[in-house]
């Protein structure tokens, strides 16, 4: 759903609820400025986001011990 920053403010809680159960994008002139999720989306949009940024083979300790200075 999309809804304004003027309409946000004057209807806070019906888009708090809506935001419970899907993602409100709230707009300032038209323009997108900012995403409410519910809690329950919010590590699903974050994972979801993430798929595919790494490849398969990387060694998380590897990659861990060369940050470190270890290798």
């Amino acid at each position: 759903m999309i809804v304004s920053a003027t309409e946000m403010q004057r209807n806070f809680g019906k888009y708090l609820e809506i935001a419970s159960t899907s993602e409100v994008t709230i707009t300032k002139d038209g323009v997108p400025v900012a995403r409410l999720l519910g809690v329950d989306e919010t590590v699903q949009f974050l994972s979801d986001r993430l798929v595919g940024l790494l490849p398969r083979d990387v060694d998380e300790d590897q990659v861990k011990a060369e940050r470190l200075g270890l290798l």
